[in-house]
């Protein structure tokens, strides 16, 4: 982790891409190698409930991860800290890392990203894109409707020219009228 006198990079690979909820001085796409997004945390907040569960991306160990990094400047480095841990720690189901990041323009950077527990309670890894889309195409949270998250991430990818096939492959899973 860097001191406080420097900035800080964020990076993100769903609804931080698309709505981050802080300024940032730059932001580039950027890779991620040695983890993979996924639909594979069970959301009982902002896209669910704990009765009828929704998901949400979260990174799992292995490949490599196309995504946006955010720089924050120094003065705005603690309550943007403060905001993310109170955004995507509400359950504690990702673990908060600085690793190595590629962005656009050739730099290498050290960037704070948010990667899936597998051990927590909460962890869904393993499931197939039709098991996906149901969850997804019936849950709603605190957010919004569990469908609208998977519809912005793959509209907000496709603008990038990243291609997700696992996300598009639940996003075509899901029932007409929830699109």
């Amino acid at each position: 982790m860097t001191d406080s006198s420097s900035d800080l990079w964020v990076f993100g690979y769903g609804s931080l891409m698309w709505r981050p909820g802080f300024d940032s001085a730059e932001n580039l796409p950027a890779l991620l190698h040695g983890f993979s997004r996924s639909l594979c945390i069970y959301s009982h907040v902002y896209r669910g409930t704990p009765e009828l569960p929704g998901l949400v991306l979260g990174l799992n160990s292995g490949g490599f991860c196309h995504g946006q990094a955010f720089r924050v400047s120094a003065g705005h480095k603690a309550p943007v800290l403060d905001y993310l841990r109170e955004r995507e720690q509400v359950s504690g189901v990702y673990l908060e890392k600085y690793l190595p990041v590629e962005l656009a323009d050739g730099r290498q950077i050290e960037a704070l990203v948010y990667v899936a527990d597998p051990l927590h309670v909460q962890y869904a890894g393993g499931l197939t894109a039709q098991a996906m889309a149901a969850l997804v195409g019936h849950a709603h949270g605190q957010a919004g409707p569990n469908c609208d998250y998977v519809i912005n991430t793959v509209r907000h990818l496709q603008v990038m020219d990243i291609r997700d096939e696992l996300l598009e492959a639940v996003l075509q899973l899901l029932p007409p009228a929830r699109l």
